[in-house]
């Protein structure tokens, strides 16, 4: 793997040439703006509008920098500067200077790339990427003296750009139809911040504003999985340790350890310590609360930070998360553990965790027997529950007279028995515990309920939570849990299933950006946290299938 580049110290001069950049990102009167400009217009080449990843393997150095995973380093804090506003209103930032200042001529990049364009009464507006220098300039063509054009820069994919608002603003001087922007830095690598640009402008003194998509540069996104996991990362808060929720945080972190033992990517390494440290004490302490659910996510997560880590006190925590869990399965409808404290619920998704997580520790722990008994027990127990229906799927818990209560057949609940039986099996060698989970996958990846013309689908997408819901974590979890099953099986029966999957959701449900929505087969509507982890989930299943 490439070296990761640390964070850069600037000497005297070169704090001072950042310190006179800052002065040209505000908005500047037409003639300054000319002045600054590059000296020469934009070629005229037909910008390609595919954001097709790069064939040249990885680059050169990890962005943003590998932190490390220990608590007793300090984490840097948001952005390097907090921004000015301009006469006009608009914002001016702090230069960013990574491998180069922000506000640097475009004759010097060393590659042209276009990810996006848009148009406006006419006019091109285009984005500029250059991976190599990790920078981007806007341009605008086919215009008239007058027409501006410039970058908003965003550290959280878009969402928000207070603090990158109309960097380089620049007019089209006289007697020319195109100019651009200078260039200006993606990321910010002092400060981990894991960016994204647009080109904006405006035709001479018309209202009307036209923006290209957000994109990135290439960086750190050298396979779909890679990719995506990028896309996830502009989700997360280092402040808060968190992605998104509560249980759907533990889930985004397990897609992401998942594809830094698949993909050998270690950028990201930090937000295992981050999150671990920042929400150790949060709600009832070691990652429990009232939903044990909840608990069981989070213990899975740890088990997988320790896998990645060997740091023990990822172990101990999920160990201790699995007790919580244990504490209450009670005799109501013969045994399982209910859906929360104050809640006797007995449900699918409660239990398929239990069983994982304890037959995972077992895996982990030599010499164990309490966990390896509470396994065996959970499946034994589930099995006979009636919660798998004669279409071998699996509904969404029992009613109070402990009969299957018809619920529907939400995707987390075919997946997690799977990982939950092929973890079993390496438990105890019992071959006809992949046998069972077979047959339950096999129901689950022809259901032609849960997969409409091939492509799965989750009961109920909604597009109006975007991807907040808890609904949108579940196909995550289904495909996680295939993926394990299938590289558990020799013939590898579910991946040419999940082939299609993640090359019809690339296809259809991705944004320039790299982010997905909830509709693998389309359309692309809107984009968050529930929805990237389970893209995340899909792309590493995928690749490690």
């Amino acid at each position: 793997m490439p070296p990761t580049l640390r964070p850069v110290s600037f000497g005297p001069a070169r704090s001072a040439l950042c310190a006179a950049v800052a002065l040209m990102l505000g908005v500047l009167p037409a003639a300054t703006a000319r002045a600054a400009g590059p000296a020469a217009p934009p070629a005229s080449a037909a910008p390609r509008t595919s954001a097709a990843l790069p064939g040249s393997g990885e680059p050169q150095v990890s962005l943003p920098p590998d932190r490390s995973e220990r608590s007793g380093q300090a984490e840097p804090g948001g952005e390097s500067s907090r921004p000015a506003v301009a006469a006009d209103g608009s914002a001016v930032s702090a230069a960013l200077c990574n491998k180069h200042c922000d506000a640097r001529d475009p004759a010097t990049a060393t590659s042209d790339r276009v990810p996006v364009t848009a148009s406006l009464y006419g006019r091109s507006i285009a984005l500029h990427l250059s991976d190599n220098d990790v920078m981007g300039w806007a341009s605008i063509d086919n215009g008239q003296a007058g027409d501006q054009t410039w970058l908003d820069r965003s550290f959280d994919g878009g969402r928000t750009w207070a603090s990158g608002s109309k960097l380089g603003t620049t007019a089209i001087p006289a007697g020319r139809t195109g100019w651009r922007s200078q260039m200006y830095n993606v990321d910010d690598w002092n400060s981990g911040g894991i960016g994204a640009l647009r080109a904006c402008g405006k035709a001479g003194d018309r209202a009307e504003i036209a923006c290209t998509g957000w994109a990135r540069v290439d960086w750190n996104a050298g396979s779909r999985s890679k990719a995506a996991a990028t896309a996830l990362m502009m989700n997360y808060d280092r402040a808060s340790g968190k992605f998104a929720g509560w249980w759907t945080s533990a889930t985004a972190l397990t897609s992401l350890i998942d594809n830094i033992r698949i993909s050998h990517m270690p950028s990201y390494r930090y937000a295992i310590a981050t999150t671990y440290d920042k929400l150790r004490t949060a709600e009832g302490g070691d990652f429990t609360n009232s939903y044990l659910d909840d608990t069981g996510w989070w213990g899975l997560a740890w088990v997988a930070a320790y896998d990645l880590t060997g740091d023990r006190r990822y172990l101990d925590t999920a160990r201790k998360d699995a007790d919580h869990m244990a504490a209450y399965w009670t005799d109501k409808c013969g045994g399982g553990v209910q859906w929360a404290t104050d809640k006797a619920y007995k449900n699918a998704i409660t239990n398929e965790l239990y069983i994982q997580l304890n037959a995972a520790l077992h895996n982990r722990l030599p010499g164990d027997t309490t966990y390896l008994r509470r396994a065996t027990t959970g499946w034994d127990w589930f099995r006979n529950s009636g919660m798998i229906n004669s279409g071998n799927t699996v509904n969404d818990g029992l009613r109070d007279d402990c009969t299957n209560n018809g619920d529907t057949t939400w995707t987390y609940n075919q997946g997690v028995i799977l990982a939950a039986l092929a973890e079993l099996n390496r438990a105890t060698g019992d071959a006809s515990l992949l046998t069972r989970a077979r047959t339950l996958a096999d129901a689950s990846t022809t259901s032609a309920y849960l997969n409409p013309g091939g492509t799965l689908h989750e009961p109920y997408e909604p597009d109006g939570t975007g991807c907040t819901s808890d609904g949108d974590s579940f196909k995550g979890a289904y495909v996680r849990g295939l993926g394990l099953l299938n590289k558990a099986l020799p013939d590898r029966p579910y991946s040419a299933y999940l082939d299609r999957q993640a090359d019809t959701a690339y296809a259809k449900n991705r944004n320039s950006l790299d982010q997905y929505g909830p509709h693998w087969a389309g359309p692309r509507t809107v984009t968050g946290n529930g929805c990237q982890h389970s893209a995340l989930d899909l792309m590493n299943a995928a690749e490690d299938s």
